[in-house]
């Protein structure tokens, strides 16, 4: 196994990789301490190479690594690769292109939801994993061959799984539908950190607009100090405590002191004083420049019959397709399905409105029922319907 430690040995490597149609690569990194994630590994292979780059030695650039990623000739293959995107991105201002990301490609093949390495290698491959390593320190060195040997496993059986993942994809017709998913993975507005869209990570839990606007104003703050001092959201300020703040709008730092999600004697602190000041800020914004709060009225009894039906529907057609239902439509999407007379999501666009957006919307007019066949639920014609046809 080949550990690359110099800024020459990864040169060669991502020359040599540069040759293929694919690579696949992994990334190790600590983040519970830290706004940024620190990188402590990077693992990459190709048909015919494979290598663990130590990206803590001193000395070593990994301006090669970046440029690979940056190749738009060769595909990038992760598992979950959002994270391991977001570390690319902080630290070279670059999303890696084109991706494919195997877990994604797993929901879209049947192989369920969020379905893990291990077991995807597993079911593939018939390869077991030891994950004993799995909780490594892996900014710790001198790290031994069993932690690296397991790092390695992750871009190694990675290879087999991408070619056959890939290959069910080709047959199926089903690459388009991994494109759609892998459009918005590298889309560099995912990995955005700018602090004025840091509201968009929350949950809206607030009464109105005017708590609407301090909770927006004391997310961008709180953003700002993470980054700035490069230390965990929660190291400046709880979600709970941002919601006590939005909905109580205290306008001293006694009244904020008094708040139960914050510590005894807060409000005689410096921070104290400021989050006063970023809630008379949020008071002072124009509300038209607020986001839509979310729905708080509970739905109807018709609405929430015609979501329980759409989950069934749902749910039957993943089934038939062999394809993960939150691939299809996620809960929210439902919800919109259930409510909303025309709309315009995903679930009712491509190829998502061929295997369950228009039976959805025939579903919702009345002129589909659901039924039990073998045990099965199918959606045939209503019996209105047929008795018009």
């Amino acid at each position: 196994m080949e550990v690359i430690t110099s800024t020459s040995a990864l040169a060669i490597l991502c020359e040599k990789l540069s040759g293929s149609d694919y690579v696949t690569v992994d990334t190790e990194f600590l983040r519970e301490q830290t706004f940024w994630p620190q990188l402590c590994l990077i693992q990459l292979a190709g048909p015919n190479a494979e290598a663990v780059v130590d990206p803590l030695h001193p000395g070593i650039d990994l301006a090669p690594f970046y440029k690979l990623m940056a190749d738009d000739r060769i595909v990038k293959v992760f598992h979950a690769a959002r994270q391991d995107i977001e570390i690319v991105y902080t630290k070279a201002g670059l999303v890696p292109t084109p991706v494919f990301d195997t877990q994604v490609a797993a929901m879209v093949c049947g192989f369920g939801e969020s379905i893990s390495y291990v077991n995807l290698v597993k079911r593939i491959s018939g390869a077991d994993i030891d994950k004993s390593s799995r909780f490594t320190d892996w900014s710790r060195r001198p790290l031994s061959d069993k932690q690296l040997i397991y790092a390695l496993g992750d871009v190694t059986h990675l290879r087999d799984v991408y070619r056959a993942l890939k290959s069910e994809l080709d047959a199926t017709g089903r690459a388009d539908w991994l494109a759609e998913e892998m459009a918005t993975l590298t889309n560099p507005e995912t990995y955005d950190t700018n602090p004025h869209k840091s509201w968009q990570r929350l949950k809206l839990r607030v009464k109105n607009k005017r708590s609407l606007a301090v909770l927006v104003e004391l997310a961008a703050w709180r953003e700002r100090l993470a980054q700035e001092q490069d230390v965990p959201r929660g190291r400046i300020l709880r979600d709970d405590a941002l919601y006590d703040i939005a909905n109580q709008m205290p306008s001293t730092p006694d009244a904020l002191g008094q708040l139960r999600t914050l510590s005894d004697g807060f409000g005689r602190s410096q921070r104290a004083r400021d989050i006063v000041d970023v809630v008379k800020a949020g008071l002072a914004r124009d509300p038209k420049s607020l986001p839509k709060l979310e729905r708080s009225d509970a739905l109807s009894a018709e609405a929430t019959a015609t979501l329980e039906l759409l989950k069934v529907l749902l749910k039957a057609a993943a089934a038939e397709h062999r394809v993960a239902p939150r691939m299809i439509a996620d809960s929210d999407a439902l919800e919109i399905l259930a409510t909303e007379r025309e709309p315009d999501i995903p679930a009712t666009q491509g190829w998502r409105r061929k295997l369950f957006g228009e039976d959805a919307l025939r579903l919702k007019r009345g002129e589909l029922a659901l039924t039990l066949v073998n045990g099965e639920v199918r959606a045939v014609a209503s019996p209105k319907m047929a008795e018009n046809a």
